[in-house]
This record gives C-alpha cells, sequence and structure tokens, in this order.
C-alpha cells in the first residue's frame, strides 16, 4: 500500500480544469464534470444545464439551482408528472462564471456521456443524469393494459443535438434491434435507454399462479421488435445476472438451441 504527502495526495487527487462541457475522468467513472463557459454544442458559452435533482456533489464559482416548474413544459407534461415521480426529478443549473464547475454523481453508478447529433434517445428518468439545454426532452408513457393486468412504463425522450449523461450500474451493454436479428425483451427494471426509432411494448405474461404468489418474478417486459423500428437498447442497471433478456427467433428460422 503506497503512502503518500499532503502535496503527493493532492497532485493524484485534482481534477483539471476542463475543455469540454461534459467529462468524466476515467479514473473516477462514477463522478461526471461539467465545464461551464466552455464551448457548448450550440455554439455558444455553457451557461445552462439539466440535472438529475440530487445529484449535485460539488461546484466551483456562483451557480444557482432552480426546480424545474411544473407548468413549464406545458399541461400534458403536468399530467404525466402528477402520475410518475420521474417527471419531477429535474433541476436547472446556471452559472455566468466562466470557470465554474459542478460535479454530479448518483451513488455509485457509472457515467457515461452521449453526444446527440439531431438523433433522439429514451431514457429511464431514474437513469438521466444531466444534459445540455440545447436538447429537447418531453415525458413518454410506454403502456400494456389488458383484462388482467395494466402497468405503465415512463421515460425521457431527447431529442436534437447535445451531450447528455445516462447512468448504469456498471458498464452497459447494448443490444441491436436489427430486422435481421430476434425480438429482444428486457426486464423493465434493468432497461437503461433506447434509440427514439424502435417502439418499444410492454409485453406481460400473467397467470394465474402469478396472483398467488408462484410466478416467476418476471411476467412484464419489455418488448423490441424490429418490425417496428430498428436501433438499439441499453440495458444493465443492477446486476447482469438479474437482468432478463430473452431472444426470440425470427419467423422461418429454427430457434437456436
Amino acid at each position: 500500500m503506497e503512502i503518500y504527502s499532503i502535496n503527493q495526495f493532492v497532485a493524484n487527487t485534482q481534477l483539471a480544469a476542463g475543455s469540454c462541457p461534459f467529462e468524466v475522468d476515467k479514473t473516477r467513472a462514477a463522478m461526471l464534470q461539467v465545464n461551464f463557459g466552455c464551448q457548448n454544442t450550440a455554439g455558444g458559452p455553457l451557461k445552462k444545464i439539466y440535472m438529475k435533482k440530487g445529484s449535485m456533489v460539488a461546484y466551483t464559482g456562483e451557480m444557482k439551482f432552480k426546480r424545474e416548474d411544473i407548468l413549464e413544459h406545458g399541461l400534458g407534461q403536468m399530467l404525466k408528472k402528477a402520475v410518475t415521480s420521474k417527471g419531477a426529478t429535474l433541476v436547472k443549473a446556471t452559472s455566468t462564471s466562466a470557470r465554474a464547475q459542478l460535479f454530479c454523481a448518483d451513488e455509485n453508478k457509472m457515467v457515461t456521456i452521449l453526444q446527440l447529433q439531431g438523433e433522439s434517445i429514451c431514457i429511464d428518468g431514474n437513469d438521466l443524469l444531466a444534459f445540455e439545454p440545447s436538447l429537447q426532452y418531453k415525458i413518454v408513457t410506454t403502456k400494456k393494459t389488458s383484462s388482467i393486468v395494466s402497468v405503465g412504463l415512463f421515460h425521457v425522450k431527447l431529442t436534437g443535438k447535445g451531450c447528455v449523461a445516462i447512468l448504469s450500474h456498471g458498464k452497459p451493454l447494448t443490444l441491436v434491434v436489427r430486422k435481421d436479428q430476434p425480438i429482444i425483451f428486457t426486464n423493465p427494471e434493468e432497461t437503461v435507454a433506447w434509440s427514439g426509432s424502435v417502439t418499444p411494448e410492454l409485453h406481460t405474461d400473467v397467470q394465474f399462479k402469478t396472483f398467488l404468489g408462484r410466478g416467476s418474478g418476471q411476467s412484464v417486459q419489455v418488448k423490441f421488435d424490429p418490425r417496428k423500428g430498428e436501433g438499439f437498447v441499453v440495458i444493465l442497471r443492477g446486476n447482469l445476472s438479474n437482468t432478463l433478456v430473452m431472444r426470440y427467433a425470427p419467423r422461418n428460422s429454427a430457434p437456436n438451441t
């Protein structure tokens, strides 16, 4: 075990001034560093971001935090926020200081930065850490209602050009949704994000024994059918061993063995 002097410890652990709006140090994969004043995706200095409520760890310089107004994005979004806590987790962080820095984290979850260039991505509300204001966002609902079960899945859809930071409990695993590949089913609790080009559907397998406490515990899955859109889905919000990923063989082909 190495022993450091105070000067060595500071030199080895301090963060350098950043040159990009969003950065993640390789040795601190669970910490997002936001560098205000750097050139943002829109072409001007970064002065504002949206971040997950409660994710602030520290900041330097002058900064203001304001919880998003429930009516800021219209009545339709307000109604969705009323039925899901995931719709009321955003805070605006604003700074006019050219050297201000903001550090965000959520427990020990890994932070991954994506740069959208006109695409759209849907992210589970719990796994959205921060994003640039140049991105448009709205709350989207995927529902499944039948005579024996009624469930819903709420997520945030981001569209446009800008950086977004997402969270996962480990290194994300991406499954490609493509017509020459089988249909993909995932556990809703382990589904982090998916491309806006795919159409997720909630798939239920509820039987009478489920109500007797003898079900598999995997009665609800998210279905990604490539015939309804190609793209990708990101999984691994918890332990991979608890993630349900079932692949069904496409039509006119033999099942995998």
